[in-house]
């Protein structure tokens, strides 16, 4: 039991620093305002490719790399997954850098609603009354902000979409996450390459052009693997119930950034369509809840 415990208690120090660094992330992404997105996504790809070089080396992971390399199929997988993070990222950059901090928390708020309705189309899973409701509730907080703005929220529905569909697939690919995550960054690294190359060889790459600037771009690269390592630490710990609540750690952190921190507007379509995502939330989140109750309940009395 104590051990039991112990394992839940460092499940949730790890998963609770995975959430606590993403939602802080913009915080540091803003210190690198002045490099150009795609210049950030480059850098961050290639300093996680090295940290990750190192760990991959320090766990033994070699022999599963190998298998994944050698698997045409997997390849195919994993370069469409490295695609959709990597789309992710840069438009998550983007924005940040943009002062759309408020549309990447309300994006994450609508992931786990979106995930449930993928699980729906693409994994034949059914939905429980509740889940219905949470996802209609999101569509129609998204359907209003649309309306309201008179455009649709385009940078929420992407990182929702291309974050969603990211997941799913890796759902799907029978790869650990450390190794599926190196293979991905592996596949992402040449183009990262070039584009740095060529920036720095043109004049303009902002690599070199002061220490503060190298040393953050540098730091990039931990920000991005420390948390997806955290993550997959505390993944193997907690019950899924848990992860999933602390899950919304990390768009609330952004959300306070954008309002408190860096004084983005909070017009009242956005409150409206806040509320009923956190209404959809509140219910979903509940519904996970009875069930993992019910569920050990069931268990306890066999």
């Amino acid at each position: 039991m104590d051990e039991k415990r112990d394992a839940a208690t460092a499940g949730l120090v790890f998963g609770l620093g995975a959430y606590l660094v993403w939602g802080l992330l913009p915080a540091f992404l803003k210190t690198l305002g002045h490099v150009p997105a795609t210049e950030i996504l480059a850098h961050r790809v290639l300093w996680s490719l090295g940290l990750m070089l190192i760990l991959i080396s320090a766990v033994g992971r070699w022999p599963q790399v190998a298998a994944v390399l050698r698997s045409p199929r997997l390849v195919a997988t994993l370069a469409g997954t490295a695609l959709l993070i990597g789309v992710n990222w840069l438009i998550y950059i983007w924005a940040v850098n943009s002062a759309h901090v408020l549309e990447t928390s309300l994006g994450y708020f609508i992931n786990p609603l979106l995930n449930v309705a993928l699980g729906v189309a693409v994994l034949g899973e059914r939905l429980g009354r509740v889940q219905v409701a949470a996802v209609l509730l999101a569509t129609a907080g998204v359907a209003y902000l649309t309306v309201a703005q008179g455009s649709l929220p385009w940078v929420s529905l992407a990182l929702a979409a291309s974050f969603g569909l990211y997941g799913l697939l890796r759902k799907i690919a029978p790869v650990d996450p450390l190794t599926g995550l190196f293979a991905e960054t592996l596949l992402m690294a040449p183009f990262a390459a070039l584009y740095i190359s060529y920036a720095q060889l043109s004049g303009a790459g902002s690599f070199g052009t002061d220490g503060s600037t190298s040393l953050l771009l540098a730091a990039s690269g931990a920000l991005t693997a420390a948390p997806l390592l955290l993550f997959a630490a505390a993944a193997k710990r907690l019950r899924y119930s848990t992860l999933g609540l602390l899950q919304y750690l990390a768009p609330t952190l952004q959300f306070l950034l954008a309002v408190l921190a860096f004084g983005e507007p909070l017009s009242p379509a956005h409150l409206v369509a806040f509320a009923l995502i956190w209404t959809g939330l509140a219910l979903y989140a509940g519904d996970t809840l009875r069930g993992e109750r019910a569920r050990r309940l069931a268990l306890a009395s066999a």
